[in-house]
């Protein structure tokens, strides 16, 4: 999955808008080394976002679960 910035976003905003879990920052930063440069970025920037398990249609346990 790919996302693209809007202006003033972080990472932990961009990891909060895909996974619902700004924590996973951890995640995007090391799937975009190239983009580590920025802690605000402009809009416009393609951000890859990994898929994971539970993103990949795997259940969530009850206690994950909205």
């Amino acid at each position: 999955m790919t996302y693209t910035t809007v202006a003033g976003d972080t990472w932990d905003q961009i990891a909060y808008k895909v996974y619902g879990d700004e924590t996973r920052a951890g995640e995007l930063m090391e799937a975009n080394p190239g983009l580590l440069d920025y802690f605000v970025f402009p809009s416009g920037v393609k951000v890859t976002a990994p898929e994971t398990v539970t993103d990949a249609g795997v259940p969530l346990p009850p206690w994950m679960e909205d």
